[in-house]
């Protein structure tokens, strides 16, 4: 492992943890990236809107959501690029724990807006299921927890393997061929 993926590694893996642990344990904005975020859900109101009311509605926070993802899935699979794709999944979850707010804060409506609206009181009030915000809030926060914590593997395994293979102890995951199988246990 180069000295230059080893710094890009370490400076991806401590910048996206300590967005997490903003967006997860403080419970607040990612500096930056909030505002950002904001720019991105109004920009999913605009570009949706004409597909109808209800899907310009969800796409406000979908489309926070989907252009982090978005851009990971490209490192991913086109650059295979592992530690822009495990910091572009962080900033996903910061994004879904951002919505999670939104969606528990729609029976109440005490968030500031930039007008117009509250997208989750409208969506859940229209199918009468306001009662379900802290439920669908609670299920938005978890799953972004489990793809930041993804997110941050995808960046540390790669160094963690490394570490292990430069202190002696071999390949820390080694499959060569076919494994032996036991002979099956004749019945007693």
């Amino acid at each position: 492992m180069d000295r230059l993926y080893l710094r890009k590694s370490l400076i991806a893996a401590g910048t996206g943890s300590l967005m997490l642990y903003v967006a997860f344990r403080l419970g607040e904005r990612v500096i930056f990236l909030g505002m950002f975020d904001l720019g991105i859900h109004e920009l999913g109101h605009l570009l949706f809107r004409p597909f109808g009311e209800v899907v310009s509605f969800v796409m406000g926070s979908g489309l926070q959501v989907l252009v982090p993802l978005g851009l990971a899935a490209y490192f991913w699979f086109w650059q295979h690029n592992r530690v822009a794709s495990g910091w572009l999944m962080m900033w996903g979850a910061t994004s879904m724990q951002d919505a999670s707010v939104y969606i528990a804060d729609a029976p109440y409506r005490a968030l500031p807006l930039i007008g117009g609206t509250h997208d989750w009181w409208w969506l859940l009030r229209r199918w009468d299921r306001l009662d379900l915000a802290a439920e669908i809030s609670h299920t938005v926060w978890v799953l972004g927890l489990v793809l930041g914590l993804v997110g941050l593997g995808l960046i540390l395994v790669p160094l963690a393997k490394e570490a292990w293979d430069r202190l002696g102890r071999g390949p820390a995951i080694s499959v060569s061929g076919p494994s032996t199988v036991r002979e099956a246990r004749k019945p007693q």
